[in-house]
């Protein structure tokens, strides 16, 4: 008995149900089958790989949406030319078979694309602290993001054009070249600029993951390059979202460009009477003790002196700028402490000099300051 014979069976058993209906019934059931098959398929694979096979269950995983739309189309296209429906239905169930499977060669693309960037970044874990995987990352999600837009574009435009007044509509939208398409690409100039700065960014790399920069006057570091914006993470866990070309038209500050390393600057104003080299000798001694300090720079120097006091500038580098921020807030508060209690001659202080009122102010500016009253006026 062939399957022809038993389709007419089952017509002969329904006959009071109007063709059409038994005819999606078949394919809503042939697309439930597939779904089923599917299922018990994977638990199957998994109970007899999954322990031995780990990315097995990876590659399950991530195909599972284009594996089940394909066994599905696979259905429909195996009991579709059985089914007993009309003209009319079939042929709108045939242009829907085609943009499914349309549809189906896009999604598997980007998932190819997509499994494609993952497994060549497994080779780049370390991201906060290598300069060379930083990079790579960078790259390889500006392109992905990219690449991802332009397949899912190519796919939209491709099953549009399977409908003739869509076609006919996009034929004479290029024909005239009018008002029309100047307006459409007026509307699509944000999104194509931003993604032709994806590309810039991914090429010449302004920025790349795990960048510490400072934007709008907020300091961040930047979390996540998408197809059409960037995410930066402040430094009080809030997130700034950026489009690309930002970052190719306005100027910006990115503390990591070549390195990680940064020098960090602690400016403390000290009393003119304040011994620096003893100072300096104290902090090169303390920085060695700090986990924070790389090892690259520590100095102090005098880089300013006005009526009061004299400005003091330790210079102490890190890895990192957090590391940068931190170690700077050690230092300080450590110098702080050495200044007030090995140093208090050191401490800022006001001089004034006190003069009587009265009559004998001209007899007091004419008589010789004594050492014991000039003393008395430094101490107040």
């Amino acid at each position: 008995m062939n399957l022809q014979a038993v389709m007419a069976d089952i017509d002969k058993m329904l006959g009071w149900i109007p063709s059409w209906f038994v005819g999606l019934g078949l394919i809503a059931g042939a697309i439930l089958l597939a779904l089923v098959l599917y299922r018990m398929a994977v638990r199957l694979l998994n109970r007899a790989f999954g322990t031995r096979l780990p990315l097995l269950a990876v590659f399950i995983d991530r195909t599972a949406g284009p594996a089940q739309l394909a066994l599905c189309l696979a259905s429909v296209a195996l009991v579709l030319p059985l089914a007993p429906l009309g003209e009319t239905i079939r042929t709108s169930l045939l242009r829907l078979f085609v943009v499914a499977f349309i549809a189906l060669i896009g999604w598997i693309a980007i998932r190819v694309v997509d499994m494609s960037a993952a497994r060549y970044l497994q080779n780049f874990r370390d991201v906060a602290e290598n300069f060379v995987a930083r990079k790579h990352v960078t790259q390889v999600r500006a392109f992905k993001r990219v690449t991802d837009t332009i397949i899912v574009i190519i796919t939209i435009s491709t099953a549009l054009m399977t409908f003739d007044s869509v076609r006919q509509y996009g034929v004479s939208l290029f024909a005239s070249a009018g008002a029309a398409g100047i307006i459409v690409g007026l509307a699509a100039r944000p999104l194509l600029s931003n993604l032709i700065a994806g590309l810039q960014i991914a090429i010449t790399q302004p920025i790349r993951i795990e960048d510490a920069v400072i934007i709008e006057n907020e300091w961040g570091w930047v979390e996540d390059i998408a197809s059409t914006y960037v995410v930066i993470r402040l430094w009080d866990w809030r997130r700034m979202v950026v489009p690309l070309s930002y970052f190719i038209e306005r100027p910006f500050q990115n503390w990591t460009r070549d390195t990680a390393s940064l020098i960090g600057v602690i400016a403390l104003h000290v009393d003119y009477r304040a011994d620096v080299p003893r100072i300096r000798r104290w902090l090169e001694g303390a920085i060695k003790e700090s986990r924070l300090w790389d090892g690259a720079v520590v100095n102090l120097q005098v880089i300013d002196a006005d009526s009061r006091t004299i400005e003091l500038r330790a210079l102490v580098s890190a890895r990192n700028a957090p590391q940068s921020w931190d170690l700077r807030c050690e230092m300080r508060e450590k110098l702080v402490a050495f200044i007030r209690d090995e140093m208090p001659e050191a401490l800022p202080r006001e001089r004034a000099i006190l003069i009587p009122s009265g009559d004998d102010d001209a007899d007091f500016l004419r008589r010789p300051a004594s050492p014991k009253r000039m003393r008395a006026s430094a101490r107040n």
